[in-house]
């Protein structure tokens, strides 16, 4: 029995579904990056300061809001508590830059005594967050 013969189809290449993908990975990019912005701790009042640098490298940031509460980051940390959590957090760093973002408003001595315990780890670089007035 003789078949009749069918036409040749021409093979098409359909691209929707390939921009479907490429607008779906475009998307994952998009959303991925922002996550990977560095949180700057906790937002506080800084005080101005005229001959503030900025700074490339910060590791850690502990943070001092206007009621004198510390934050570790984003956690909130007690200052008896706060050297052994960055001891933890340094284990494989020989050094470490250590930023302070303290509220203008919150009394100099809460300020030293944060300083002060942070002066106790060795090998520990500390800096003060500043804005530009």
């Amino acid at each position: 029995m003789n078949l009749p013969e069918e036409p040749e189809r021409l093979f098409q290449i359909n691209i929707v579904p390939m921009i479907d993908i490429i607008f779906a990975v475009l998307a994952f990019f998009i959303l991925s990056t922002l996550f990977l912005t560095r949180a700057e701790g906790l937002p506080v009042n800084l005080p101005a300061a005229a001959t503030a640098e900025p700074q490339q490298n910060l590791a850690v940031v502990v943070s001092i809001d206007a009621s004198g509460g510390i934050f570790l980051d984003d956690r909130p940390a007690e200052i008896t508590t706060l050297r052994e959590e960055i001891e933890r957090g340094m284990a494989d760093e020989s050094s470490l830059w250590v930023t302070i973002r303290a509220d203008e408003a919150v009394s100099h001595g809460r300020v030293i005594a944060v300083m002060d315990t942070l002066r106790q780890i060795e090998d520990v670089r500390i800096g003060i967050a500043t804005r530009s007035p």
